[in-house]
């Protein structure tokens, strides 16, 4: 059948108004892309919205039924494909909507109210300030629309496992901690929210009066909506178990298999992810066996894990100026990797990128680093966030490997350069797929090793590290929610086999309890694109350019791994045919 130009503009007006339709029901969602229409609110959350969504599902799967894929054009097909595929599955997972922790350690809404206000809201006018007031007065009902999704999954046998709920009250209660809450100092909001009043051009009267408004929302709304939630928190706490993976809940292994087959976007097994894992540790310990000679190490691993985790020359002093070494520290060698990008690019993000530590009402539980999309309008960087509370949990030579992996050249070129690009859907731009995102995460700490770096033996032991850790993720993932692991199992593993501090290890295992399968991404995604580079460097020879690979994974954004494969051998096959 032939191609249609009016065909493929039909279906791809018709994905923007999927996208957009999307959008508009999250006030959140619309924040977080620069779009102001219901800036002052709060996302619907609980089994109306829910319902809401499944309904939206519904309507736009049966409208791209009446698009014709045959008269597709090659692009728009391929968009065509990946949306059908994303609403099915979406409506097949419905099943699945109460099997998470709406609050745990890593996110949640409790903390999600102070770190969107911070770091998303942005005051540029009196406009955004009063949204930013109307917000402060939604929190009430935000949150008692949070307590209800709680309730309704712990009715279905679905609470998260005692340790978390310690987590969570300390964050609740840090965010209500300082003024105007008490004599303290500034709490985190009031302290933005007057930040970013003073840069605003009004006048002082003008300034006072927002001032007094938002002082009056936190001292009257959201005190006594986190105390409430705070009081629902220690309840629940009651009801809560020890075990820790998801098999124990009513199809916990069903629910579980599901969401591995998402996350990787393979048909890999729980127990084939624990076996690679198992043989990837097996692996590096070898190469790191060779570091240890090349630095005259004596000793066996186990003693040179130790020596690497007990040496002060490795860290940075737990004070203020070894945090600001740290981050600028950082910022040098992402500097320094960015003024070398043409050797492996033609392709680069235009939108800037900053280093920022994690908010100290965050930052005891939050992540090790994590980074940030960028504004699409460019109001907003992209920030690599490094979370400098532990300085031990931060050794200087896992940063190399960190700097890469989480800004340039990892996620903020490859979600910067999917958010600019031309002619691809927005659903596309800004969708994503766990294995695609971070297995380039991961193969971007990689690959800057073959361009000469990590010179220092002690960074590429960093590397090694770090991919020692996503190895072993892959084995205590699947242990804890496959093979029934206990939490103190999980911690053992990863305290036996790397080097990170104990602290690290508690994290991790924290996260694998309550993002089941998410670990799993990185290292199969990763193994994924050298095997499909192997790939086309056997079949092209000499005619193989890195710099188009690295073109060809990210000028279509995140795919799938099986569609990436598949994206990329197209390119292959006519070299291979000549």
């Amino acid at each position: 059948m032939q191609v249609s130009a009016q065909e493929s503009e039909k279906a791809n007006q018709l994905f923007e108004a999927i996208f957009m339709e999307n959008v508009m029901a999250s006030p959140i969602r619309q924040t977080h892309l620069g779009i102001k229409t219901d800036y002052g609110k709060w996302d619907e959350r609980g089994a109306a919205a829910d319902k809401a969504s499944q309904q939206r599902d519904q309507k736009h799967l049966q409208l791209l039924a009446e698009i014709n894929r045959d008269k597709l054009d090659v692009q728009t097909k391929l968009s065509y494909d990946l949306l059908t595929q994303k609403i099915e599955q979406s409506l097949e997972d419905f099943k699945w909507r109460l099997y998470n922790y709406p609050v745990n350690q890593m996110y949640g809404g409790h903390s999600m109210v102070a770190s969107f206000l911070i770091n998303q809201h942005q005051i540029g006018s009196i406009d955004d300030a009063i949204a930013y007031i109307s917000r402060l007065n939604g929190v009430p009902k935000y949150l008692e629309q949070l307590q209800q999704a709680l309730e309704e999954r712990a009715a279905a046998g679905i609470i998260a496992p005692k340790f978390v709920f310690a987590h969570v009250l300390s964050d609740s209660r840090n965010i209500i901690s300082g003024a105007p809450f008490d004599s303290q100092k500034d709490s985190a909001l009031w302290a933005d929210f007057q930040r970013k009043v003073d840069k605003l051009d009004a006048s002082a009267v003008k300034k006072q009066q927002l001032l007094s408004q938002a002082k009056q929302a936190l001292s009257n709304k959201v005190l006594p909506a986190y105390n409430r939630l705070i009081s629902y928190i220690g309840n629940l706490e009651q009801r809560a178990g020890t075990l820790d993976g998801v098999w124990r809940f009513k199809e916990g292994k069903a629910f579980y298999d599901n969401a591995l087959a998402r996350t990787t976007t393979t048909s890999m097994t729980a127990e084939q992810i624990h076996k690679l894992g198992l043989a990837e540790v097996a692996r590096i310990h070898q190469e790191m066996r060779a570091i240890m000679k090349q630095v005259n190490f004596e000793g066996d691993l186990q003693a040179f894990f130790k020596y690497m985790r007990e040496d002060k020359q490795f860290y940075y002093p737990a004070s203020d100026e070894g945090r600001d070494a740290y981050l600028n520290d950082a910022t040098a060698l992402i500097d320094n990797i960015s003024s070398r990008l043409d050797e492996v690019f033609y392709v680069k993000p235009k939108a800037p990128m900053i280093v920022k530590r994690v908010e100290a009402f965050r930052e005891k539980s939050a992540g090790k680093a994590f980074y940030n999309q960028p504004s699409p309008d460019g109001s907003r960087p992209g920030t690599y966030y490094a979370n400098l509370y532990d300085m031990e949990a931060m050794p200087k030579y896992q940063m190399e490997a960190l700097a890469y992996h989480e800004g340039t050249p990892g996620h903020h070129m490859q979600i910067a350069i999917a958010q600019e690009l031309k002619n691809v859907p927005k659903f596309r731009k800004f969708g994503g797929y766990t294995a695609y995102i971070e297995g380039w995460g991961l193969y971007s700490e990689f690959f800057p090793k073959e361009m000469g770096l990590y010179q220092d033996p002690y960074s590429d032991f960093g590397r090694l590290a770090m991919e020692l850790w996503r190895s072993c993720r892959l084995v205590v993932d699947t242990g804890i929610h496959a093979k029934q692991w206990t939490r103190e199992q999980g911690i053992n593993y990863y305290v036996e086999n790397t080097p990170n501090a104990k602290s690290d290890a508690v994290k991790m295992v924290e996260r694998h309890i309550v993002m089941p399968s998410q670990a799993t991404a990185y290292k199969v995604g990763m193994l994924k694109i050298l095997s499909i580079r192997e790939q086309a460097k056997q079949a092209m020879g000499d005619k193989f350019d890195i710099r188009q690979f690295h073109t060809l994974l990210l000028k279509n954004g995140p795919l799938p791994l099986d569609v990436l494969e598949q994206e990329i051998m197209q390119w292959v096959q006519p070299n291979n045919a000549s």
